[in-house]
């Protein structure tokens, strides 16, 4: 049965023309996946009905403006047949992996203006090159008999949308689609592909997931990593099915951007490692007083915090830079980071509650040290642990917890974990600045009557507000341009200065922590003389 031949998509609008090519693939998708025929094409007649399918697929890859709409999700193309999570561009894929699938172990070659399929048989090793654009090597030397198929499209770059676990608007399909199975376990093949669009840079080496983006499909890496990029693509994958090359106008290699960030990085940790030393040096002075003692407790784990966290990052750029992946080392790096980076905030939380209670307080009353440890330690450590352990409980089951092999941090695209950083520290950041406010009322209405009657105490409150007012807004500035970069991840400028602000976070810590206060610097010298 000749399902249908060759035919013309007549010029109409766009959304007629796409619905139109939505049809078409249903028509495609169904009977293919609907047949009960376990295989097919077993003689000549077969192979013409298998030659007009191809003609059509290749003439509905033609249809670059349907596809486009398609893509889109135009509300006025929905059809019973598609759920609202799938995609028809998956699916048009999809249904042509279905009928290799099915084909009997003959050989042949077919050939179309838009599709080269060809279906061959080899022992231990396969080695030919496709339409002079795709070369495709495998090494399996089981010496049996093993099928191979393998479709070749020119246009299905226009078909399937180059979205990817970034979901990078400036991402391009920069290589021909080739479609490849196997009746063996094929675990190691090579793709030699020949750019379309040389003037494009940062090539990735993907195949097409079905079940990315919540189901929509889309490219993966996941299996694959890029060889040579000398002319050619060259990438190396341990499974089969649709591959293609992923490039971009922009290079995510930024020698600028990265000594920025590692100069930055380093000098935050230096920064953090002498306000440690300092704190410990002092440590003994600072226990005789109730306040200053809970400050410096906040400020130490501010410190270890964050030092612990940009440790963790480096960690996590090396896992990145790693040639190769490792999704479990990539996950535990994401986990500390995000671990610490909230266990920063919620410290900053803890020293604002402090504050405010000391300054809404009696001095000399209320809860007892111990008291206000516990809290502080369950508020600075245990909540971001409840949160990062919902996190992953969410995110990891549907493999959705981080980013990518390649990016150690929390991803966004498929679960939304980064709201799970994002929305704490930015809420932290309000709250602050609420009970800095707060505050600032109560030491103005104190001092209009008359001033505070323990000097020792004033003082340690407005050195504890000052380092609260300056931190709690260079953190916010910092995560508010951190957002800007994933809404425009391409922008230089924001990258720099995301960069800059969080690298230099230790130092503010070091200068406004403990810096600025001059009894604590009077005890550190006075100690070092003695």
């Amino acid at each position: 049965m000749v399902l249908f031949c060759c035919p013309t998509l007549a010029p109409s609008s766009g959304n007629e023309l796409a619905l139109e090519t939505s049809l078409l693939v249903i028509i495609l998708h169904e009977h293919w996946l609907g047949s009960k025929t376990s295989n097919v094409y077993r003689n000549r007649t077969h192979l013409i009905t298998l030659l007009d399918v191809l003609i059509t697929s290749g003439i509905l890859t033609t249809a670059k403006d349907s596809w486009k709409t398609l893509n889109n999700g135009s509300s006025s193309l929905t059809n019973s047949s598609i759920s609202k999570n799938e995609s028809i561009s998956s699916k048009f894929l999809q249904s042509i992996e279905q009928i290799t699938r099915r084909l009997t172990n003959d050989s042949f070659d077919i050939s179309t203006d838009y599709i080269i399929f060809n279906k061959t048989t080899f022992k231990d090793n396969f080695n030919a090159e496709f339409n002079s654009s795709v070369d495709v090597a495998i090494s399996e030397a089981t010496g049996e008999n093993k099928s191979l198929t393998i479709i070749t499209f020119s246009l299905m770059d226009s078909v399937l949308p180059a979205r990817n676990e970034l979901n990078l608007d400036s991402a391009v399909i920069n290589g021909k689609v080739v479609l490849i199975q196997s009746s063996a376990n094929v675990s190691n093949i090579s793709l030699t592909f020949v750019v379309t669009n040389d003037s494009l840079k940062n090539p990735e080496c993907v195949f097409w997931n079905f079940n990315l983006s919540r189901g929509l499909g889309g490219w993966d890496n996941t299996g694959c990593k890029l060889v040579n990029n000398n002319q050619t693509v060259t990438c190396n994958c341990n499974h089969l099915t649709s591959f293609s090359i992923l490039m971009s106008p922009f290079s995510i290699e930024d020698p600028v951007l990265d000594y920025i960030t590692y100069i930055g990085v380093s000098i935050s940790m230096a920064s953090l490692i002498i306000c440690l030393i300092i704190e410990a040096v002092i440590w003994r002075k600072i226990k005789l007083n109730h306040t200053s003692y809970l400050r410096h407790v906040s400020i130490v784990n501010i410190a270890v915090s964050l030092l612990i966290a940009d440790i963790w990052f480096i960690i996590g750029a090396a896992i990145s830079a790693a040639k190769e992946e490792n999704k479990a080392a990539c996950s535990t790096a994401t986990f500390f980071i995000h671990y610490f980076y909230l266990a920063l905030f919620f410290w900053m939380l803890a020293s604002a509650l402090l504050l405010l209670y000391r300054t809404v307080s009696v001095f000399d009353g209320g809860l007892s040290k111990t008291s206000m440890l516990v809290i502080g330690f369950s508020l600075g450590y245990g909540a971001p642990l409840i949160i990062v352990v919902v996190t992953i409980a969410a995110a990891a089951p549907r493999q959705a917890y981080i980013q990518g092999a390649k990016i150690c941090w929390l991803n966004w695209n498929e679960s939304k974990a980064l709201l799970a950083f994002v929305i704490p520290a930015l809420t932290i950041v309000v709250i602050n600045l609420i009970i800095l406010l707060v505050v600032l009322y109560k030491m103005l209405r104190r001092r209009a009557v008359g001033g505070a009657s323990h000097a020792l105490e004033r003082h340690i409150t407005v050195v504890l507000a000052r380092t609260l007012a300056v931190l709690t807004p260079f953190f916010g500035i910092t995560w508010g341009l951190g957002i800007g970069t994933m809404i425009h991840p391409h922008n230089r400028g924001l990258l720099i200065a995301f960069a800059l602000f969080n690298s230099l976070q230790g130092f503010f810590i070091l200068v406004f922590g403990t810096l600025l206060d001059h009894k604590v610097l009077h005890k550190y010298f006075y100690d070092l003389m003695t």
